[in-house]
């Protein structure tokens, strides 16, 4: 799995003309799941997006995480962070877990963020959607799952 993490001021998500999900400060998540993904690549970046120390403290130093902070989730699901763009001047998807697939470990991730006691809001799986996000610093980070280290 691969996520885009982008420490956010405010996002939203729109489907054919419809707001369906809007954040305060928190986190905005672009989440790829890839062929082969497992339990362990889940965990690793449910436990992840929950606790990495993004935000600031009272010093102005990254030094609290989404917890501490009581931040919000946008967690929309994008199967182009699995794009290939290594070979010609098309993007290759073979890396990408079919959508049956994606959506299921999408649906188990937002669920597991929710079962944590944090606030989740979602886009469409599948749909072709608008995002609308203030990053906050710029802060981003790209989380993959077969690179823990």
């Amino acid at each position: 799995m691969k996520a885009v993490i982008q420490r956010v001021t405010g996002a939203s998500v729109e489907v054919e003309g419809q707001i369906v999900g809007r954040i305060g400060p928190g986190l905005l998540v672009l989440l790829g799941v890839a062929k082969g993904d497992e339990e362990r690549d889940l965990s690793y970046l449910v436990e992840k997006v929950q606790t990495l120390r993004i935000f600031g403290d009272d010093q102005g130093k990254m030094n609290r995480s989404l917890i501490d902070v009581g931040g919000s989730l946008l967690v929309v699901s994008q199967f182009t962070l699995l794009g290939e763009t290594g070979k010609g001047r098309r993007p290759g998807f073979d890396l990408a877990a079919p959508p049956e697939v994606a959506r299921a470990w999408y649906e188990q991730a937002v669920g597991r963020l929710r079962g944590a006691g944090l606030t989740v809001e979602t886009g469409v799986f599948g749909a072709h959607m608008q995002v609308e996000l203030r990053n906050d610093g710029p802060v981003t980070f790209l989380l993959d799952s077969r690179r823990e280290s």
